[in-house]
């Protein structure tokens, strides 16, 4: 049974910054592209950032340059460092993990990020 639990998320100012945890478990993780996406109310779900199972990277132009993906394989995490936080960046943000670049095969149940101004 796959199960991908995030962590993290949480209410801040703008300016602030929030780490997000996804764990991972019932997936070979080091095998295994991981992701986050991210809804807000009324818009579409949106990629935030992936990262390769070698630890390439790529980002939302929204992302780029305030947020960092990475991943430790050892203890079968990812992780999403998110600073200068805007109130744009409210939604709920989903972990994913996939077997291609980039089509999430399994989610997690999504952690909420307010950032308030």
């Amino acid at each position: 049974q796959v199960q991908l639990v995030e962590s993290g998320g949480g209410l801040v100012q703008a300016g602030g910054s929030l780490r997000l945890a996804c764990k991972a478990s019932g997936i070979i993780f080091s095998i295994n592209a991981m992701g986050w996406y991210r809804q807000a109310p009324g818009k579409q779900r949106e990629l935030v950032a992936v990262i390769s199972n070698g630890g390439a990277t790529n980002y939302a132009d929204s992302a780029k340059g305030r947020f960092t993906i990475s991943r430790d394989n050892a203890k079968n995490t990812m992780y999403l460092q998110m600073n200068s936080l805007k109130p744009e960046d409210t939604a709920v943000y989903y972990c994913t993990s996939s077997k291609s670049w980039y089509s999430p095969d399994y989610w997690g149940q999504g952690t909420q990020v307010t950032v308030s101004s």
